[in-house]
């Protein structure tokens, strides 16, 4: 017999790498290496660290997205990576895009030729204008749809007009600056939720979403309230994803059209490209506001006010990287046909620049459906999709709802109109009762008939029969069908009730014969 079981494997069967081919890194001391044939990554923090083995086969890596600065990358991993056809982003929290590696194809000359001289030719403006006005369609759909904003919506639409007499980059960014202005000035009050038990936890301006223009930077970056801060990581991702498309398809994404400024360790031509999806996250992240709780814990909040987000988050949103990719490679494969329409020689690429119609339909259903997990929106526990409270809060609320409701009676009954109701109710059965004339009772109707032969009966009616049938509440009525013994007036058309008549009764009762 044995006397030991066999040792258990101390790894998860569950591939740590999302459906969506993303794999998040976080932590202190960070390695990225080859080991063994496999890429060997080690991440984590303190005690609570993990590594992780990927074979060159069966992994589904696409994205290795590293949240950390303090760690080692191995050359021969950034190989393995190019040849399996997966990137390598570095990110801060933030939403600064740091590094950004991937498989490139081979540089065309007159295609980076053709890039570097479209500030100057006009068909960089041109396509200036095309993603500008994309953009502002975009800004318009979501005021219209989203925020219910149909006035913000029709300023947007006047400067999306002014795009077609524009003949300068200044004049389309004036446009597009002013736009944006209209446009965020809608977000600032926007309510965010949170779950019952965090509200105390956060400062006040987290309650909304706020304004784009951080106090810290003067611009976007630095965000000091949550959704702005979510913003901020969705578009360094989506930068990121960016850059990958116009690399593969051979240009540089530093090299601008004359949209964005070139300067230094600047991603001019991506941050051109992404401008029309801008739209499409903010949608997403309004759908998820409005449908679902923050949980406080997803973030923490600087010495200087930034509000930061916490690596658990930051993995859930990196999930997303997909979604933006198949929105950005249709718009970059446009860059690069304009592009290649402008060399000489009229030997362009644009049939070799194949179309992601298909891959970009469903593309923003796919987006509505990517979000963090389903929370309780009484204490912020993971629970079940279509419910909104678990089981604890969900008791919680019902006995604070009967609170409430025993409280609002309590008031109700307390104002002048109910109590002099409640007085001429009691001073009319008082005067019946002084009226009533015992010799008008039957005689065989005594007490003990009652309490043997009608209550046990009326304990089958509904408290509205007996309500009904004596003119007295329901609140009265029911205690009566509980056995409690009601003035001796009703008592005959309480048996009348239960169906008895003064013939079944004469014999029955004590001290009477047929």
């Amino acid at each position: 017999m044995a006397s030991h079981n066999l040792a258990q494997s101390p790894h998860s069967s569950k591939s740590p790498v999302s459906k969506t081919g993303v794999l998040t890194i976080h932590g202190f001391g960070v390695r990225v290496r080859m080991q063994s044939g496999h890429l060997e990554i080690e991440d984590g923090v303190a005690m609570d660290r993990r590594k992780i083995r990927l074979a060159r086969v069966g992994h589904r890596l696409r994205r290795l997205v590293c949240l950390s600065d303090d760690g080692v990358v191995s050359l021969a991993a950034l190989k393995w990576l190019a040849a399996q056809d997966a990137s390598f982003v570095l990110l801060e929290r933030n939403g600064k895009v740091q590094c950004v590696t991937g498989p490139v194809r081979p540089s065309e000359a007159r295609l980076r030729r053709s890039q570097a001289l479209a500030a100057g030719n006009g068909v960089g403006l041109e396509i200036a204008r095309t993603l500008i006005d994309a953009k502002l369609i975009g800004e318009e759909r979501v005021l219209r749809e989203q925020l219910n904003s149909p006035t913000a919506a029709d300023v947007i639409s006047g400067f999306r007009q002014k795009l077609a007499s524009a003949e300068t980059f200044d004049a389309i960014r004036i446009e597009e600056a002013n736009a944006a202005g209209a446009y965020f000035r809608e977000w600032r009050l926007i309510p965010v939720m949170w779950p019952k038990a965090d509200i105390k936890k956060i400062p006040d301006h987290w309650r909304f979403a706020g304004s784009r223009q951080s106090p810290l930077s003067g611009g976007p970056r630095l965000a000091v309230t949550p959704v702005h801060a979510v913003l901020n990581y969705c578009f360094a991702l989506l930068q990121a994803e960016t850059r990958l498309c116009l690399s593969a398809l051979g240009l540089d994404p530093g090299l601008g059209i004359g949209l964005h400024t070139d300067t230094a360790n600047r991603d001019s031509l991506a941050l051109d490209v992404l401008e029309p999806i801008r739209p499409e996250v903010e949608t997403w992240l309004l759908n998820w506001i409005s449908s679902e709780p923050l949980r406080r814990s997803d973030f923490f909040e600087t010495g200087t006010g930034n509000c930061r987000l916490v690596s658990g988050l930051c993995k859930k949103l990196s999930d997303t990287c997909s979604v933006w990719r198949k929105l950005a490679t249709p718009w970059a494969e446009h860059v690069a046909r304009e592009l290649w329409s402008s060399t000489p020689g009229k030997r362009t690429r644009a049939l070799a620049i194949r179309s992601n119609k298909r891959e970009v339909k469903g593309s923003v259903q796919e987006a509505k459906q990517t979000r963090p997990e389903h929370v309780c929106r009484g204490c912020g526990k993971k629970i079940r999709i279509g419910r909104s409270h678990c089981g604890q809060c969900a008791v919680e609320n019902a006995t604070q709802r009967l609170t409430d409701a025993a409280a609002i009676g309590r008031l109700v009954s307390h104002t002048p109109e109910a109590r002099a109701k409640q007085s001429a109710t009691r001073r009319r059965h008082a005067r019946a009762c002084s009226e009533w004339d015992p010799s008008t009772q039957p005689a065989w109707l005594t007490e003990d008939v009652y309490r043997h032969k009608v209550v046990p009966l009326l304990s089958a009616l509904s408290t509205s029969k007996i309500a009904a049938a004596i003119g007295v509440s329901r609140g009265y009525a029911g205690r009566i069908r509980e056995g409690y013994r009601p003035h001796p007036r009703h008592w005959r058309a309480l048996a009348k009730l239960v169906g008895t008549s003064d013939d079944r009764l004469i014999g029955q009762a004590p001290g009477l014969s047929n």
